[in-house]
């Protein structure tokens, strides 16, 4: 198996630094570059084509959240997580609106680090059930100025068993779980989901997540 390549994106040196130590010390990744601010990040995504990004939200020139937008708007397939100080940083709404996988504290374990990362480059979102909640009241704040109606001729083309591996995913079961959960094949999961992205006209999992959510076809609670 190919190793996952990860480029890391914030503007101080020694943090990366110590990223890429971790990632090297793990087999199966390949840091692929570094990046000081947003800018340089969106110009090493277009030439290394990394799988993963490890994205600090503040940088200078192009802060987080305007790299990411850029990155995706050109590589959706790219996986993206943002890097916070703070749990409930205003930015990890926006983060994920641009096209992020997830997010994670600047002080999370290693451990937590390497799992992050191969739960994004298979394709899963990396957000929990707080983090979902912070953004859902943001939605719901946003949607409280602009009208945000069902889109109504989206869902109904989403067949019923989509219909259900999205209320799944929303409720943050991986796709092992689904599989498992509806007796099919993981790689059928992940092939339905990829016509769930296109049908809801979103990019991933994460955004998926939230579109349910917001337009009120699932909820957090899986006994609901």
């Amino acid at each position: 198996m190919s190793p996952i390549r990860v480029l890391i994106a914030d503007d101080h040196k020694l943090f990366r630094r110590g990223l890429r130590q971790v990632c090297e010390l793990e087999g199966g990744f390949t840091v692929v570059g570094e990046a000081e601010n947003g800018q340089q990040a969106v110009k090493l995504a277009r030439s290394l084509q990394p799988d993963v990004i490890l994205m600090d939200i503040g940088m200078p020139i192009l802060n987080g959240v305007q790299a990411t937008s850029a990155i995706t708007a050109e590589n959706p397939a790219v996986q993206v997580i943002v890097l916070t100080i703070y749990r409930e940083d205003k930015y990890v709404f926006e983060a994920i609106q641009a096209g992020a996988q997830g997010y994670l504290l600047k002080d999370v374990e290693e451990d937590v680090l390497i799992k992050a990362v191969r739960t994004v480059h298979r394709g899963e979102a990396l957000i929990d059930s707080h983090v979902a909640a912070l953004v859902l009241e943001e939605f719901r704040r946003v949607s409280q100025a602009e009208s945000a109606p069902v889109k109504i001729d989206e869902v109904e083309q989403l067949t019923k068993a989509e219909m259900t591996i999205l209320r799944l995913v929303a409720q943050g079961a991986d796709n092992h779980t689904i599989a498992n959960q509806l007796s099919l094949a993981e790689k059928t999961v992940s092939n339905r989901l990829s016509y769930i992205y296109q049908k809801l006209h979103v990019n991933n999992r994460t955004q998926a997540a939230l579109y349910a959510l917001r337009q009120g076809l699932a909820t957090l609670d899986p006994e609901e």
